[in-house]
């Protein structure tokens, strides 16, 4: 299976995008920023499964009798932990191990094309990462490093972030940088030994608008360099240089008379592939009695194709390759344009120190649900069943 078929799953995928996230609702007034009070330890499990339509007809390939083929299925428990040192400084482990098992097509959706190894695809992922806050009067400055290790793909990466608080502390300046030393390898390919560069950077500002409202901003730019092929996917040649680009707005709107949060993003994304995406998503968190809480939500994500991308030919002397001679070509769905709903719920309970949670979401992709138009044709509807279990107790 390809790394870039892991990257959904991938702990560390994002060196600091992920590292600073939108808070609840900051203090009014400025205060000293210390290390948490209190320690915590989480544990969580991921399962996730694919499956897709089986409508579409590709040349040489018989029409299935079926209408689903199961695809992929991800097992990952995880632990993280986080300790206070002091009332300076913090301290954050991570680890988790996905169990990766099934069938990907090599090219478009098409079922002839899928993995071929007796038994299915198997996987095994490992990584770990470490985090060390520094806090100072209205401010914070943290580094860490994280690496994962599987059959076909290695990587190495370390971040650097700080953020800064006004004098009233209601607004808060963020920044950071990420590097990442990727290794590729094939189960093909035995002599594939790519590798690939990854620099980031980000900054954004949270700023506190009243008692229930709270919006963030964040910019973030990554640069790339090197094998971004993925050697499972057939006729797959990508350029070397990849540029992308985020912008991500949030919202945080609290109502005070029914005690439930409401919580809004919007995220643009244009790369030097050519693909542009934008993803909306609205979260609803309504307490439920003393100890409970559900939080049902959606999801939209669109996007555009990438400029070497090629629909199916219903020529048998094409397929599947694309047409003529390109510099550049990828079958890859991914790649292709589509829009895509997840719809989701999430019930947790805290009983004093303890939390727990249980989350399902149901992702459904169709190239028809495109924003402003139809999308690539030729390419089944793709479903993912999501669960998420997860318990920490605070010490």
């Amino acid at each position: 299976m390809a790394a870039t078929e892991r990257l959904a799953w991938r702990r560390f995928g994002s060196v600091v995008a992920a590292a600073l996230s939108l808070p609840g609702v900051l203090p009014s007034v400025a205060r000293a920023e210390t290390a948490p009070d209190k320690g915590s330890v989480s544990l969580k499990y991921l399962y996730y499964k694919d499956f897709q339509e089986t409508k579409a007809t590709y040349p040489n390939e018989p029409r299935p009798t079926g209408e689903r083929f199961d695809r992929i299925t991800v097992k990952a428990p995880s632990v993280q932990v986080m300790a206070p040192v002091g009332s300076d400084w913090t301290l954050e482990a991570g680890g988790t191990v996905d169990d990766v098992s099934g069938a990907t097509p090599r090219y478009y959706s098409s079922v002839s094309g899928a993995t071929q190894a007796p038994g299915g695809m198997k996987d095994r992922r490992e990584a770990g990462d470490v985090k060390v806050t520094r806090h100072f009067h209205r401010g914070a400055v943290a580094v860490g490093v994280a690496r994962s290790h599987e059959n076909d793909y290695d990587s190495n990466a370390a971040a650097l972030e700080g953020r800064v608080s006004s004098e009233d502390n209601n607004t808060t300046w963020h920044a950071g940088v990420g590097v990442a030393r990727d290794k590729i390898g094939s189960s093909n390919d035995p002599s594939l030994a790519a590798r690939r560069r990854t620099n980031e950077a980000m900054v954004g500002m949270t700023r506190v608008l009243s008692t229930n409202d709270v919006v963030q901003l964040n910019v973030a730019y990554r640069h790339g360099r090197g094998h971004f092929n993925d050697p499972y996917k057939s006729g797959d040649r990508r350029p070397d240089l990849r540029r992308q680009g985020t912008v991500l707005a949030r919202w945080n709107h609290h109502v005070p008379s029914l005690g439930s949060t409401v919580r809004g993003s919007y995220r643009f994304y244009k790369d030097s592939f050519g693909v542009t995406g934008h993803t909306a998503e609205a979260v609803w968190v309504q307490p439920v009695a003393d100890l409970w809480s559900l939080a049902p939500s959606l999801r939209y994500h669109s996007q555009g194709a990438a400029r070497f991308y090629c629909d199916p030919s219903p020529d048998p002397t094409v397929f599947p390759a694309c047409p003529g001679t390109p510099v550049y070509s990828t079958t890859d769905h991914r790649m292709s344009a589509f829009g895509a709903f997840t719809l989701g719920v999430k019930v947790a309970v805290q009983l004093h120190d303890w939390t727990g949670d249980l989350k399902y979401e149901r992702y459904t992709q169709k190239s028809d649900w495109r924003l402003g138009g139809k999308g690539s044709p030729g390419v089944d509807t793709l479903h993912a069943d999501i669960v998420q279990v997860g318990v920490s107790k605070a010490f």
